[in-house]
């Protein structure tokens, strides 16, 4: 299986390359959109800050490509948030793919998540046989609201969107490669879709 995990700068790399290793496969990085269109399935992480991470994206000249992908796609984390439509963060336009914005939490209420929390309302096959109110690991200080993309919530303050599903794209706000026998799972789920 030719697994392509997208390299524009602003990824989490090395640790989902080992979490796909664990399950028996190789994945390798890529800026090269010929060997991302050849992939049978593209991840797209992401750490940072959204309009920095938007740049690079403009840069590599992957920004208009991406959407246009025919195979599953992950997007992980700030890879998800710039698969919206837009972010608060650094007013950043985004891919577009889901149609939902990303939001701050509340300002001074509550401040980052970082750590642990559950998922409920699971309803996709990216998520099969992962039970309700499994934990997954977050680091973020941005969200997506509750959209018909929506295929698992978590709450931090309020119930966001912590899964999304449109066509081939799939997105986690949490991070899978760090969320034990559960991300295991999501992972494994998605390379076998």
């Amino acid at each position: 299986m030719d697994i392509q995990i997208i390299d524009y700068g602003a990824g989490n790399i090395q640790s989902i390359k080992f979490a796909i290793q664990r399950l028996g496969y190789e994945a390798q990085l890529s800026s090269d959109i010929n060997e991302i269109h050849k992939a049978d399935k593209v991840i797209f992480p992401g750490v940072g800050e959204a309009s920095s991470a938007m740049q690079k994206l403009k840069e590599s000249g992957l920004q208009g490509y991406i959407p246009e992908l025919q195979q599953p796609v992950l997007g992980i984390c700030l890879g998800m948030q710039l698969m919206c439509n837009s972010s608060e963060e650094g007013k950043t336009k985004g891919l577009g793919i889901f149609d939902v914005d990303g939001f701050k939490f509340g300002d001074g209420e509550i401040g980052p998540q970082i750590g642990w929390n559950s998922i409920s309302n699971l309803k996709s096959p990216l998520l099969q046989n992962v039970p309700e109110k499994s934990f997954i690991y977050l680091v973020h200080s941005f969200y997506a609201p509750l959209t018909e993309d929506t295929i698992a919530t978590s709450e931090y303050g309020l119930e966001y969107s912590t899964a999304l599903h449109r066509e081939n794209f799939y997105g986690t706000q949490f991070h899978p490669e760090k969320s034990s026998y559960v991300g295991e799972q999501i992972l494994k789920n998605f390379l076998m879709l």
